[in-house]
């Protein structure tokens, strides 16, 4: 009885992997092929010219149009190679001769087939030009015919080539580039101050509007939903929103600053990376829109940090600040003593949600700055080298680097999770 058991389990199971089967593939195709696919291209000198395989480029141009029978034809055909990089082997035009153009001083590469001319190349290496002058003899029959006078020959070219992408040459040139780069130690520390503050910041705001809201009060539902509308606002509009309102010239809290004695001058919150600040009588030198972006990340997330404070906040027992009133604790007592101990373990998740989340945004920073005046961070350097200097690969490795960092957060974030399910 139990082998038939043991054997009607191994059955179920092995029903359930198969049924799990497709959500394996799906998986796989979404998100295990295209990182895959990442590695393997962070090992490759690719440029977006690359991404498709180099091609023999050839267009025709008419330099000597004939007027009357007898008359000579003079085709020039311009013929490139598509890379720069890769070379092409094997390189062969064809040209359809029209009705009675008759060809003279070909070259040894031409042949005729019928009305066909074949010219085969060998190989051209990358960024290969080449002018390749044809000259015919035209009669009647040309002058009658409805040939096209800008392209009479009607050539196309075929080549083998090798893709970048799948061929087997390998480099570590990328990620040379990408960690000698300038800019790249400020990118990466700033990947590291602008998460952990903005964490810390949405954490903040997100405790102080879940103790607001934690007792029932009238139009208590209504500020709950008022408090949701940064998360849940297409950030798009709260970015330019914030960039209206912060903008040096017609901005409103600049307006508002200079009106009230705050400034004594307008300010470029997001295109001023430094600014000195007295504080107690010191000067303070602050990144300005680093700070004015990570300001941007607390107001914008702290909603998904409250929902989940709050819910952690009206599942304290009761009976802990009733205990509390009896000894006489007073309102701070109680939260440093019962609110804050209940919270540790929520925080610090979403402490490390919002660090992982944050240090991998990418649109954030670039509705705002687009990186400039001291907001780099590793997301943007990823779009910079492959689309701004059209360095594939190098884009590539620096998401590579991304990964890595984001591959310890999360064995972190699992070790975490899995200290406090054991409390």
């Amino acid at each position: 009885m139990a082998k038939r058991y043991s054997s009607l389990a191994a059955r179920e199971a092995r029903l359930a992997f198969w049924m799990l089967t497709p959500a394996f593939l799906i998986v796989a195709a979404i998100i295990l092929f295209p990182v895959a696919a990442n590695f393997w291209i962070s090992f490759k000198s690719v440029g977006l010219g690359d991404l498709r395989a180099p091609v023999p480029i050839v267009r025709e141009q008419v330099t000597s149009q004939p007027r009357a029978a007898g008359d000579e034809l003079v085709v020039v055909l311009r013929a490139r190679n598509s890379s720069r990089e890769w070379p092409l082997q094997t390189v062969t035009i064809r040209a359809t001769l029209p009705p009675g153009a008759e060809p003279h001083t070909l070259g040894p590469e031409w042949r005729l087939e019928r009305n066909r001319l074949i010219g085969e190349f060998g190989t051209w290496e990358g960024g290969h030009i080449q002018d390749i002058e044809l000259s015919f003899t035209v009669t009647e029959e040309f002058l009658r015919s409805d040939v096209n006078p800008r392209a009479p020959l009607e050539v196309s070219a075929t080549a083998r080539s090798r893709n970048a992408l799948t061929s087997l040459d390998f480099t570590l040139d990328n990620f040379r580039f990408v960690i000698s780069a300038r800019e790249f130690t400020s990118a990466l520390i700033t990947s590291f101050v602008y998460p952990f503050f903005g964490a810390f910041w949405s954490i903040l705001f997100g405790l102080c509007a879940a103790q607001l809201l934690n007792r029932k009060f009238p139009g208590q539902g209504t500020l709950r939903g008022l408090f949701l509308f940064p998360y849940v606002a297409p950030v798009i509009a709260v970015a330019f929103a914030w960039v209206f309102f912060l903008d040096p010239f017609s901005g409103t809290v600049n307006l508002l600053a200079v009106d009230w004695g705050v400034l004594s001058a307008p300010v470029s919150f997001l295109s001023e990376r430094n600014t000195t600040v007295s504080l107690f009588g010191l000067s303070l030198r602050v990144p300005l829109a680093l700070t004015t972006v990570i300001m941007f990340d607390g107001w914008r997330y702290f909603p998904f940090s409250f929902l989940f404070l709050l819910a952690r906040l009206q599942a304290i027992p009761s009976e802990l600040y009733e205990s509390a009133d009896v000894d006489g604790a007073g309102t701070f007592r109680k939260f440093s003593a019962i609110t804050l101990p209940q919270l540790r373990g929520v925080i610090a998740t979403l402490f490390l949600l919002r660090f992982m989340w944050t240090f991998n945004k990418f649109d954030d920073v670039f509705l705002l700055t687009g990186g400039a005046a001291g907001t780099r961070t590793l997301p943007i350097q990823v779009y910079d080298n492959a689309f701004g200097r059209g360095n594939i690969g190098a884009g590539s490795a620096t998401a590579v680097i991304l990964f890595v960092f984001l591959a310890v957060f999360m064995l972190i974030y699992f070790r975490a999770v899995r200290e406090v399910a054991d409390e």
